[in-house]
């Protein structure tokens, strides 16, 4: 047992519950700090392999798994075809806890404007992309500007997110509280319910272009950064660069004019 092989408590009730002690803090610190050495270990050994190899997993939120994931895996088969990517489709607020348990290798991560996300010290974060966020209704009534959309039906990302409390902050600014009739993390539903005519939206410029969607630029204009995050220790591994290097790629490919 830990407890009995670390001489001191490491469990303390706390009510019905139970937490860590001080003594366990300090245990679970130096533990993180052996796992990060071994992960720039493994690095150190992978920089003078012969080819990249290995398997990396990949936790993409819904808009990049759609509009970069199958470019990059593309292009990581044809540069590198001893690697292996798994990818698991995770909004942020999951991947980011699952990246510091190693659940998975690399997240990518979204920031808002005015949002900024909290930087942890043990992940390194490196910067894929701006993603512009603009306003979409159909295409086939005239365009309105924001201001004039505050009693129209509004589909956003649930409750809780950060996408949904900037886009409300965006409507409150324009002078309105949006009316969400819908609410979903899958913004190719977003998409559809705009081109059906039955909602308005706030939408990011990856998505794929429709021809019965007109977009518009709001305010500012704002936009969203996007993030390739990874732990510090493991960060120099050559296949989490190659990985990043295809997530750039395929962004630029895909990048609206």
């Amino acid at each position: 047992m830990l407890e009995t092989e670390a001489g001191v408590p490491l469990l303390e009730r706390a009510g019905r519950r139970v937490r860590l002690t001080a003594a366990a803090e300090r245990l679970v610190e130096h533990t993180e700090a052996i796992l990060e050495r071994l992960e720039q270990a493994q690095a150190d050994l992978d920089a003078s392999a012969a080819s990249i190899s290995g398997t990396v997993r990949i936790a993409a939120f819904h808009t990049t798994a759609h509009a970069l994931i199958p470019a990059a895996l593309s292009i990581l088969a044809q540069a590198h075809p001893a690697l292996r990517a798994e990818v698991t489709e995770r909004e942020p607020e999951t991947s980011l806890p699952g990246l510091i348990a190693h659940e998975f290798d690399l997240a990518i991560l979204e920031e808002y404007p005015g949002h900024p996300q909290h930087r942890r010290p043990e992940l390194d974060y490196r910067p894929l992309a701006t993603d512009p966020m603009r306003l979409a209704q159909p295409a086939a009534t005239p365009p309105r500007s924001l201001a004039e959309l505050g009693g129209h039906p509004w589909i956003m990302e649930p409750l809780g997110t950060t996408a949904r409390h900037w886009a409300t902050a965006v409507c409150r600014a324009a002078g309105f509280e949006p009316d969400v009739r819908y609410q979903s993390t899958d913004l190719l539903l977003h998409l559809r319910l705009v081109r059906t005519g039955h909602a308005v939206a706030i939408l990011p410029a990856l998505l794929p272009s429709d021809p019965a969607v007109h977009l518009s630029d709001l305010p500012g204009p704002p936009a969203r950064r996007i993030y390739a995050a990874t732990r510090r220790g493991a960060s120099q591994q050559p296949a989490l660069a190659a990985v990043r290097a295809a997530l750039a790629t395929a962004i630029q490919s895909s990048s609206p004019p």
